[in-house]
C-alpha cells in the first residue's frame, strides 16, 4: 500500500456543518500533528465543488507529509493525486473501488460485524472503519452505537486494522485501543472544538505511537 508513513491511528473527518471552516480546520489539525486527513464533502455538492474542495485538502496534506483520502467520490480522489479513499455501505462494493483505485491506493471500507468485515478484508480493503463507537450528532440517520464491544468483535474478525468511528473523544481511545482498534477517526470533537489544533494533539497524545507527520513544507 502507498502510505507516506506507517498506517496512521489518527483520522481527522472532514466536517460539513454550517459554521465550520473546514480549510482552516484541516490546516490546524496538520499544523498540530494529524497524520491523515479524509474529506467528506458535503453530499450537496457538485463535483466541482468537492473537486475543488479535495484539491485544497490534498496539496495542504503534501506540504505536511500527511495522508490525504477521499470519501466516496473516487474519481475525486483519483482527479486530486490522493492517497486513497473510503467506501460506505451505499457507495461502489469494495471489490469494485479496488478496480478503480487499483492496487496501491489506500482503500478503506465501513462495517459493523465479523462477517462483513471478513467480507471487505476478502474484497482488498486496506482498512475498516468501523461504528458509530459510540452515540454521535455528527451524522444523521447512524444505526445505533456497536460500543467496545462491537469494535472488539470486528477486531478480532480481521488482519487488517480497524478503525473506530463515532462519538469518539480522548477519554475513550484507551478502552478502543485496548478491545483491538487501530486507531480513531474523529469529525466533531476536532472540527467544533474551540481550538481544533489543541483537540488535535489531545488525540495525538491518547494514540501511542501516532507521531506528528511532519512539518510544513
Amino acid at each position: 500500500m502507498l502510505f507516506p508513513h506507517a498506517f496512521p491511528r489518527l483520522h481527522v473527518i472532514t466536517d460539513t456543518a454550517p459554521g465550520v471552516d473546514t480549510v482552516a480546520t484541516v490546516h490546524a489539525a496538520l499544523a498540530a500533528g494529524a497524520p491523515l486527513i479524509q474529506v467528506r464533502p458535503n453530499e450537496r455538492d457538485t463535483d466541482r465543488a468537492a473537486y475543488d474542495l479535495a484539491l485544497h485538502i490534498a496539496e495542504l496534506c503534501a506540504r505536511y507529509d500527511a495522508t490525504c483520502l477521499v470519501n466516496d467520490l473516487l474519481h475525486v480522489a483519483l482527479a486530486v493525486g490522493a492517497h486513497g479513499a473510503h467506501v460506505g455501505a451505499d457507495d461502489l462494493p469494495v471489490d469494485a473501488a479496488r478496480r478503480v483505485l487499483g492496487p496501491a491506493a489506500i482503500l478503506g471500507g465501513t462495517c459493523r460485524d465479523p462477517d462483513a468485515a471478513r467480507a471487505a478484508q476478502r474484497a482488498g480493503a486496506s482498512y475498516l472503519g468501523v461504528g458509530p463507537a459510540h452515540p454521535t450528532s455528527t451524522k444523521d440517520g447512524l444505526p445505533d452505537p456497536l460500543g467496545v464491544w462491537g469494535i472488539r468483535s470486528v477486531a478480532a474478525a480481521v488482519d487488517i486494522p480497524v478503525v473506530a468511528i463515532g462519538g469518539i473523544t480522548p477519554g475513550r481511545v484507551p478502552a478502543l485501543l485496548a478491545a483491538g482498534a487501530h486507531g480513531v477517526a474523529v469529525v466533531g470533537a476536532i472540527s467544533r472544538a474551540a481550538d481544533p489544533a489543541a483537540a488535535t494533539r489531545d488525540f495525538l497524545d491518547a494514540l501511542p505511537g501516532d507521531k506528528p507527520a511532519g512539518a510544513a513544507r
